[in-house]
């Protein structure tokens, strides 16, 4: 049986909240190039931000006070102050169950377009563009255009997250397609889209609903995807970008034993993942998982935890920055769906130095799906109990 990813979403009562602290080293750091704060963050609460069901993914635009927040069964809630208004209804259109459904939602730069990556009702998946009204209360779902559409093999590891990068270009994560280990090895494929992360321009291109950038790194080589920016991941749930240096962060989801986190540094503020293999199915987190497959020049992750310790299925996850972080900025924010615990990671140097110390415990949630960042900077975590702000004491 495939062990539940972060997607399978448990709708569960509000529960009272636990928050408590586990720090891995009792040491401050010494690094004086440590990008996080002096000390390490001490617990946080965890308040009731937004009733809703089944969140697994939650946006904003530019210039607007609201958040909009995307329900796996296929309903975006426009959130002013915490109060959902639905602003679009798919529900008819989507599978349902397990890792299917309305997945994720990204704001074109300009906030006039929304982009949201579901499942259809065969299981496939498919990335639409709708027009946003100005003031975000209306998404035009009779005028809603495919821009791409992936066929999937299984009923998981579908990925789901769609987001802008610091250069205007439309990223989407990719998973391998489903059943346990890579049985076709897809992901590793550089004829299949899947198990990826792909860089478009969402604008139509002939017959495609998109046009692959002229700078992605395969484009011309022969038998490879053009779409295609990186390679060799599992089931990249969630993925980020550092909005103050451009670098890539993704929480892969594991297969048996081990949970990685996976930074690809940018230059100059672009280019973060560029050409980069992330290893699977070679490699699970640091440890070979299949010694069959040689992967050359493997990009391993920053940070990786096994089940041991309880978790499952790792639930990303930001790189907190802004006022609304508090002591949080500049830590790597993260949960997991099984154990439901909220962990800061503490990110020390930069670019090519970039590397992991501690690990900060602060709260404990139930089935957490994401841990994503507001315009100002507020760590919200989604869950079975709707959306929380994260506030560290």
């Amino acid at each position: 049986m495939i062990r539940p990813c972060a997607a399978a979403v448990a709708v569960a009562s509000l529960v009272v909240l636990g928050a408590g602290v586990a720090v891995s080293a009792s040491t401050p750091p010494t690094d004086p190039a440590s990008s996080a704060g002096s000390g390490p963050p001490a617990a946080a609460t965890l308040t009731p931000f937004a009733d809703v069901s089944s969140p697994v993914d939650l946006a904003w635009r530019d210039g607007d006070p609201a958040l909009y927040v995307v329900q796996q069964d296929g309903v975006i809630q426009q959130l002013v102050g915490g109060a959902p208004t639905p602003v679009l209804d798919i529900s008819d259109l989507i599978s349902r169950g397990g890792e299917q459904g309305l997945l994720g939602l990204a704001f074109s730069p300009a906030g006039d377009h929304a982009y949201i990556n579901f499942t259809d009702v065969e299981g496939n998946t498919v990335v639409a563009e709708l027009t946003v009204s100005e003031d975000g209360t209306a998404f035009d779902r009779d005028n809603m255009r495919t821009v791409l559409q992936i066929e999937q093999p299984y009923g998981n590891h579908n990925g789901g997250d769609l987001l802008f990068g610091p250069d205007g270009m439309l990223y989407i994560p990719t998973g391998d397609g489903g059943s346990g280990g890579d049985p076709e090895g897809r992901a590793q494929n550089p004829a299949e889209l899947l198990g990826k992360l792909l860089r478009i321009d969402p604008t139509p291109s002939g017959e495609l609903g998109y046009t692959v950038p002229d700078d992605n790194p395969f484009v011309g080589v022969e038998g490879t995807r053009p779409e295609i920016w990186s390679f060799g991941l599992r089931n990249p749930w969630r993925v980020s970008f550092d909005p103050e240096t451009g670098d890539l962060w993704i929480a892969d989801v594991g297969q048996g034993s081990i949970e990685e986190i996976d930074v690809a540094p940018a230059t100059d503020g672009l280019d973060a993942g560029r050409g980069l293999n992330f290893g699977w199915n070679a490699y699970e987190g640091d440890a070979v998982f299949d010694d069959g497959i040689v992967v050359e020049d493997h990009h391993g992750p920053i940070h990786t935890y096994d089940h041991a310790t309880g978790g499952c299925s790792i639930s990303g996850g930001v790189r907190a920055r802004g006022d609304g972080a508090g002591s949080l900025v500049g830590w790597y924010v993260f949960a997991d769906y099984c154990s439901g615990v909220v962990t800061a990671l503490e990110i020390l140097g930069e670019g090519p130095a970039i590397t992991a110390g501690r690990t900060v415990d602060l709260a404990t949630s139930s089935s957490v799906t994401a841990v994503v960042s507001g315009p100002d900077g507020t760590v919200y975590v989604l869950s079975g109990e709707g959306v929380l702000a994260l506030t560290p004491q």
